[in-house]
């Protein structure tokens, strides 16, 4: 028995060795291949995908069997030795056991073989061999009106219902040649291009997504919200076999502003005006706006022109201005104009004063003149830009009232807003201006850039980087804040905002000139000295005098000029040198002057000289800080003291 039991025991060890080898070899085989099916389809001579997946499903249980009849096979023979001792072993069990062996490792070698077979076809692929062969090739415009099966029967059934054909190749140029491959699927009912393509082809109109976001009972996925769709569709797509591959992959997505949702195209209906009517006159009239930057006026938004859209105006709201349009059963619509009109047609004076608004004005109704039913107001309201549009006249009741108020001020000598408005609220004027006046409703328009992080980063809540205005008000101060953007950079160009910014251009500018001041109130407070009893006299000034009052003169006309001309930068550096000449120059080189004894002409000269030059640069200066240079205006002509500021 001894000799019978090791043999066995030597012929195990050897099969599970060889076993172990293969399994090992047919392990590292799949990881290749797992690796490699991300970016090929290919599988074994023979072999689908299926059969693929199935084997390696199941070679864990596979050797897992093979396992438990090989302990099967020990048990016996651990039995059959203690029944007959020292007897021969029976031939069946080591017979059965090699095989088992046999067996597996049979299929471990025709795995093996496989394997070796995606290997070499791999490396055909790698040394330039073609995986594939091309039997024909044509245009894109060939393929035209060819029809094609639908990924699912729904769509099928659904457009079988309507009178447009569909599932069939259109073609258009906005595919290119450089992105993707050429083919794409379509959706008239999401996105534009889609759109475009369908009302071309005259397309079926399908949308299984409702208001909500959800899918339509039409669908096998009723109910449930489209983008949580997504994995159910790859799916079923899987199982059906139409599914080539799923790769995941980065690109550019539309997302929500508030939450970070991902959001989706949704056609829906809507009230529009047709702004393509008078495309020549918006890009005439926008010709004649002085634009600050230029290339925004004749680049951003002068494209923006250039492509122009017809204005969906309204929108599926409760809140917001109704739109005046009343509709009939039979049909017939009317634009309401006025309160007076609407009660009129209503036939109820109260109409004239009902409040403007849902729900109230919905609860109006007036008489069909086609069929004599009652006309209700249509639900929708209209874009709030609209009403931004409307700003001009709609603030002074015009035209009802404050005629000659509003042609005085109108249009607008200049406006000023952020980048993004563009194609938001100066487009919104625009637009209704050149509909109702045919003329711009602005002469100059300043567009800023917007406020980014220490890191240049857009400030969001969502990411922590966004600072709170009055926090920063209080701690910089407002006149602080406005001269760190006067003096940064362009209006137009994004600005980094942050602390110490602030707080250098607070202490080179504004620490400077106020320290100038307190030295001008120190000594005169010393002295008694009451600019309102003395005059300049030029002809008794010193070289320096003159010379600060000349730069004061060349200050004062620069910051004019270019404030005249929209600027900023440039006027704020004007008052940031002279006030540096001031400081730097003329004080540091007149001290001695201030300290001679009682009051010589010399003495009054580079007070008032001083004086004159505080006094004007406040005046230049308070477009830009107003709460200082008011506080030292007025400081400097009713008294002498500083301000508690000091």
């Amino acid at each position: 028995m001894a000799k019978y039991d090791t043999e066995i025991r030597l012929h195990s060890d050897l099969d599970n060795s060889k076993l172990d080898k293969g399994a090992e070899h047919i392990e590292k085989k799949l990881d290749e291949l797992e690796e490699k099916a991300k970016d090929t389809s290919l599988t074994p001579d023979g072999w689908s995908k299926e059969d693929w997946d199935k084997f390696e499903k199941n070679f864990d249980s596979i050797m897992e069997r093979n396992k438990k009849k090989a302990e099967e096979a020990a048990a016996e023979m651990a039995k059959a030795s203690a029944a007959v001792g020292e007897a021969t072993i029976p031939q069946d069990i080591v017979g059965y056991q090699q095989y088992n062996s046999d067996a597996i490792m049979a299929q471990i070698d025709q795995q093996a073989s496989a394997a070796d077979k995606v290997s070499e076809k791999e490396e055909k692929i790698a040394e330039g061999t073609p995986a594939y062969e091309i039997l024909e090739t044509y245009k894109g415009k060939e393929l035209e009106g060819k029809e094609y099966e639908p990924l699912f029967e729904c769509t099928k059934a659904y457009v079988a219902k309507l009178p447009q054909k569909g599932h069939y190749i259109t073609c258009d140029s906005y595919v290119t040649m450089s992105d993707g491959t050429g083919i794409v699927h379509i959706a008239p009912a999401f996105g534009e291009d889609d759109a475009n393509v369908g009302r071309k082809y005259d397309l079926p109109f399908v949308q299984f997504v409702d208001g909500k976001g959800d899918m339509t009972k039409e669908t096998p996925y009723a109910g449930l919200f489209v983008k949580d769709a997504d994995k159910p569709v790859l799916v079923d797509l899987e199982k059906a076999g139409l599914l080539f591959d799923a790769p995941k992959f980065e690109h550019e997505y539309p997302h929500c502003w508030r939450c970070d949702k991902p959001l989706i195209y949704y056609a829906r209906e809507s009230w529009y005006i047709k702004e393509t009517a008078v495309k020549d006159d918006l890009i005439r009239n926008n010709n004649t706006v002085n634009w600050i930057p230029e290339s925004i006026g004749s680049g951003r938004f002068g494209n923006w022109l250039e492509n122009i859209q017809d204005w969906a105006i309204s929108r599926n709201r409760y809140w917001g201005t109704p739109l005046n349009i009343w509709e009939c059963e039979c049909g017939h619509r009317e634009c309401i104009g006025s309160r007076a009109e609407l009660a009129e047609k209503a036939g109820d004076p109260k109409a004239a004063e009902v409040e403007l608004h849902r729900p109230y004005i919905d609860a109006v109704t007036i008489k069909c003149p086609e069929c004599g039913k009652d006309m209700h107001r249509v639900p929708e309201v209209l874009d709030c830009w609209f009403d931004s549009g409307a700003m001009p006249f709609a603030q002074h009741h015009y035209p009802f009232e404050n005629k000659e108020l509003f042609e005085q001020q109108f249009p607008a000598k200049f406006i000023s807003e952020a980048v993004d408005q563009t194609r938001g609220w100066f487009y919104s004027l625009l637009a209704i201006s050149t509909l109702l006046f045919n003329k711009a409703p602005y002469k100059n328009v300043i567009v800023l850039g917007h406020v980014q992080d220490e890191n240049g980063q857009k400030m969001s809540k969502s990411k922590g980087n966004a600072v709170d205005p009055f926090d920063a008000l209080e701690k910089y101060g407002a006149d602080a804040i406005r001269w760190y953007f006067y003096i940064n950079s362009a209006p137009w160009l994004p600005n980094r905002f942050h602390g110490k910014a602030v707080q250098e251009g607070q202490r080179k500018f504004m620490g400077t000139l106020w320290n100038t001041y307190a030295f001008f109130v120190l000594y005169a407070n010393i002295d008694g000295f009451d600019a309102t009893k003395y005059k300049l006299e030029y002809d008794k000034l010193s070289v320096m005098d003159r010379w600060l009052l000349s730069k004061l003169n060349s200050a004062v006309a620069g910051v004019d000029d270019c404030l005249s001309n929209y600027k900023i930068p440039e006027a704020a550096k004007y008052l940031q040198e002279f006030v540096d000449d001031m400081s730097n120059w003329y004080v540091r080189r007149c001290r001695e002057r201030y300290w001679a004894k009682d009051m010589p002409q010399d003495k009054i000269n580079a007070y008032m000289t001083l004086y004159t030059a505080l006094v004007t640069l406040c005046k230049a200066a308070a477009p830009m800080i107003p709460f200082l240079t008011e506080d030292i205006y007025q400081n400097c002509l009713l008294y002498t003291s500083p301000s508690p500021r000091d």
